[in-house]
């Protein structure tokens, strides 16, 4: 099986905030399930320059637009290392060789379809959101997402004949061709659908976007719109612009899945108007659409363009990468928004990190050694007792993002070895008198702990890594995840 995974690319307006790294982390987990499960995965991540958020930014910092587009883009670029992120390839759209001509590839493809038209056109357009509402959706004249004042825009554009897709679409997403789950998600994107499609907006002024962008081919008046480019960075990544691109055949052309993990925010965009760029152009679609919900603080969502955020490098630097990740998997709700609190993160991973994993494992590695020292084969019986099943379930858990559902599954598990090693208590036998019972005993606790550690390795990989050298270790000295202070 090969699997193509991407997360939807952030503008660099500002630095990242914590909201998206927990798509990010998502994402991850699900990449390094598919890899232990032996498929072959491509995890892309980048990020969405040519924004016109990105030149007002710019104009308000006092730069020029490629200075702070290439200084935030870095930002993000680097939370791969402090989030544990596995990512194969990572692309940024106003620099990368492979992007321009993949957009140009693209727009020419829906062109040569005749979905593409000029009009004028006026209407009320969000920044935020770069995209323009209808009368009916936009209470007040404010944008639903931002709650911020519509601007009315007049000028002629290129519109993509979006109502042309409206059937097509219905019958893909409500047949499960094209997947978008949760399922709430799904009916939200049908209920649109269902609602009419009008065709939208593909090409911004030169002048409105300040000359910030990819020009549409063959009108020099016009830039491509972001939402037209960005989206295109899934293609574009594997060399679109090259019709003989191997990385575009095995990745996506003949790829077994082609999995989008975004924000519930950009759902239609990504389940709508993604999907018709593709049937235009006569390509594959994504086989599933993964949407999350929201991270909020005291119940607002965490946002770069309103100031409200949490810094992901910052709570990394004070409680560790491993006590961030297991919170966003634990914690946070697979269709409702979650409210990030320090004190919440630093009691998971004291109860569920120190009391949970450290404890069982240390407690299981000190008594295998003491078995050692006393001459009991327990890595003998620990092989033939290995069970993987705890490893089965968790994959299937993870492979469907049930992030939440996993690591349920793994606290049962400790759990269950926690009850064997009371109702067995191996510290209660001689090593020298009760050597082939005892081996047997701690055999199968080991492989038990061993397990664990294997099926958490998605979720927590150095965490993972290290219980597994603790479980090893001749000298186990202290549990392998300390306990965090208070916030």
């Amino acid at each position: 099986m090969t699997t193509y995974v991407t997360v939807a690319i952030p503008y660099v307006n500002a630095a990242p905030h914590l909201g998206y790294s927990y798509e990010l982390v998502e994402a991850d987990i699900y990449a390094r399930a598919l890899r232990r499960a032996g498929e072959s995965v491509r995890f892309l991540g980048g990020t969405d320059d040519h924004s016109l958020k990105n030149v007002l930014a710019a104009e308000a910092a006092g730069q020029p637009t490629p200075e702070l587009v290439a200084a935030n883009a870095r930002r993000f670029e680097h939370l791969a290392e402090p989030l544990g992120l596995s990512f194969d390839d990572f692309i940024k759209t106003s620099t990368d060789p492979r992007h321009r001509p993949a957009v140009e590839r693209l727009w020419r493809a829906c062109a040569a379809k005749g979905d593409l038209y000029l009009k004028a056109y006026e209407g009320q357009y969000c920044t935020g959101c770069e995209q323009f509402y209808e009368p009916g959706d936009a209470a007040d004249g404010r944008c639903p997402e931002h709650g911020t004042a519509l601007e009315q825009v007049a000028e002629e554009n290129w519109f993509f004949r979006l109502s042309a897709y409206e059937e097509r679409l219905e019958q893909l997403i409500a047949d499960d061709v094209l997947e978008v789950r949760p399922e709430p998600f799904r009916q939200e994107v049908l209920a649109l659908v269902r609602g009419g499609l009008r065709d939208i907006s593909v090409s911004r002024s030169v002048r409105r976007a300040r000359g910030w962008g990819i020009g549409v081919p063959d009108d020099p008046t016009q830039v491509i719109y972001v939402w037209f480019d960005a989206l295109t960075n899934y293609l574009s990544a594997l060399g679109f612009g090259d019709a003989e691109s191997p990385a575009l055949r095995r990745w996506w052309l003949e790829s077994d899945r082609r999995v989008h993990v975004v924000g519930k925010g950009i759902l239609r965009f990504h389940a709508v108007y993604w999907p018709a760029f593709l049937l235009s152009a006569g390509l594959p679609l994504p086989t599933r659409i993964q949407v999350h919900p929201y991270l909020t603080v005291d119940g607002l969502k965490l946002s770069k363009s309103s100031g409200r955020t949490v810094d992901p490098l910052a709570v990394v630097d004070t409680f560790g990468t491993d006590a961030l990740r297991w919170w966003f998997a634990r914690d946070v709700g697979a269709v409702s928004d979650t409210d990030y609190t320090a004190s919440r993160l630093v009691e998971r991973a004291n109860d569920d990190l120190a009391n949970g994993f450290g404890n069982v494992v240390h407690r299981v590695a000190t008594l295998v050694r003491r078995a050692r020292v006393g001459g009991v084969d327990v890595a003998t019986c620990a092989q033939g007792a290995r069970d993987a099943k705890i490893e089965t379930i968790v994959a299937a858990r993870l492979q469907e993002f049930d992030l939440r559902g996993a690591t349920a599954a793994l606290l049962d598990a400790i759990a269950v070895l926690n009850r064997d090693l009371e109702s067995t208590a191996p510290w209660r036998y001689s090593p020298g008198r009760d050597a082939t019972e005892l081996s047997e005993i701690l055999g199968r606790q080991l492989a038990t702990a061993r397990a664990i550690a294997v099926a958490a390795t998605p979720i927590i990989p150095a965490l993972a890594a290290c219980l597994t050298e603790h479980l090893e270790s001749e000298v186990p000295d202290g549990s392998p995840f300390a306990r965090l202070a208070a916030p």
